[in-house]
C-alpha cells in the first residue's frame, strides 16, 4: 500500500511539475533554440554536445520558470477560465509559495547553465524571463499591446541558439529574432480568437481591436505577410553567415502562402474553427521553416 501511495505521489508531483512549467510549450520553445544552435555552429565555433545539453536544460529551466511565475501571478485569474482552472496553483494542488520556490530554483539553475555557455546567452535568457513575467503578464489585463510586448521574449529562443553557438549577436541572430517576432502575432491572435470567451472571463485583452472582427483578421493577414518577408531575408545575401539557397527560399515562400491562405480564410469566415486551424498551421509553419533552414545548411 505504501509503495502504491509513493508511486502515486511521485506521479502527481511529476504531473504538476509538467503543468506548472508547461512542458509541451517549453519543449517546442527548446526546438527553436536547438534549431538556432544547429544553424549557428561553424568551423570557428564547432558543434559541442555539452553546449547543446546545457542549452536544452538551461532553456527548459528558463521557459519553465517564466511559466511558473506567470501562474503564481495569475492564480486568481486562472481560476476563472476553463482552460486554466485545473492548473496546480488555482486548483489548490500546489501552494503559491511552493510554485514560487520552483520558479526561483529553475531561474537560478537556468541562468547558471546558460552563463556556462557564454554570458550573452545568459543575458538574453534573463531578459526573456524579465519581460515575460514583469511586463507581458501584468499588461494582459490592461491592453492588447501585451501581445506586442510578449512577442519580444517569445522571439528570443530561435536567436538564443545562434548566440549559444557563436557567442555573438549580429545580423544573423537578429534575423532569426525577427522571424519569430513576426510569427508571434498571427499565432497568438489566432489563439486569442478561438479562446476569446474564456479570456474574457479573466479580463484578458488578446486581440488588437479587442474584438473578433475584420480589423483583427486584417492585422493577422498583414503580420503574416511580414512573417513571409522576414523568413525570406536569408535568401538575399545580406544576413551575414545566415543564408538559404534559392530552392529553400521557394519552399519557404510556398509555406508562407500556405499560412497566408488560412489567415485570409479567417478574414472571410471569422469562425473559432478557422482561428484554431490557423493556429495549428502557424505551429507547423515555424517548425517546418526551422527544419528547412537546417536541412538546407547541411545539404550545402
Amino acid at each position: 500500500m505504501s509503495t502504491t501511495t509513493n508511486t502515486f505521489s511521485f506521479k502527481a508531483i511529476f504531473t504538476d511539475f509538467k503543468e506548472i512549467t508547461k512542458a509541451g510549450l517549453a519543449i517546442s520553445v527548446l526546438f527553436s533554440s536547438i534549431a538556432g544552435y544547429l544553424l549557428g555552429f561553424n568551423e570557428e565555433q564547432p558543434f559541442q554536445w555539452s553546449v547543446l545539453l546545457m542549452l536544452c536544460v538551461g532553456g527548459y529551466c528558463m521557459v519553465g520558470a517564466s511559466n511558473a511565475f506567470n501562474q503564481v501571478i495569475e492564480k486568481d485569474l486562472d481560476a476563472l477560465m476553463d482552460r486554466t482552472k485545473n492548473r496546480p496553483v488555482p486548483s489548490g494542488r500546489m501552494s503559491p509559495s511552493v510554485a514560487l520556490l520552483v520558479a526561483s530554483l529553475l531561474t537560478l539553475i537556468g541562468l547558471a547553465l546558460l552563463y556556462m555557455i557564454n554570458p550573452k546567452t545568459a543575458m538574453f535568457g534573463a531578459i526573456s524571463i524579465f519581460l515575460y513575467t514583469s511586463v507581458y503578464t501584468p499588461l494582459k489585463t490592461i491592453t492588447s499591446l501585451s501581445v506586442f510586448v510578449g512577442a519580444f521574449p517569445g522571439a528570443i529562443p530561435f536567436m538564443l541558439g545562434w548566440v549559444a553557438a557563436t557567442g555573438d549577436f549580429g545580423i544573423e541572430a537578429g534575423t532569426l529574432f525577427l522571424i519569430q517576432f513576426f510569427w508571434q502575432f498571427p499565432h497568438f491572435w489566432a489563439i486569442g480568437w478561438f479562446l476569446y470567451e474564456d479570456y474574457e472571463k479573466a479580463g484578458f485583452f488578446m486581440l488588437p481591436t479587442g474584438k473578433k472582427d475584420k480589423g483583427t483578421a486584417l492585422q493577422v493577414i498583414l503580420y503574416t505577410v511580414w512573417l513571409i518577408i522576414a523568413s525570406l531575408l536569408p535568401s538575399i545575401g545580406y544576413t551575414g553567415k545566415l543564408f538559404i539557397s534559392p530552392i529553400a527560399a521557394v519552399v519557404v515562400f510556398l509555406m508562407g502562402i500556405w499560412m497566408l491562405y488560412y489567415a485570409v480564410r479567417l478574414y472571410k469566415i471569422k469562425t473559432a474553427k478557422a482561428a484554431r486551424t490557423l493556429m495549428l498551421v502557424s505551429v507547423s509553419y515555424i517548425s517546418l521553416l526551422q527544419l528547412v533552414y537546417i536541412i538546407d545548411k547541411f545539404l550545402r
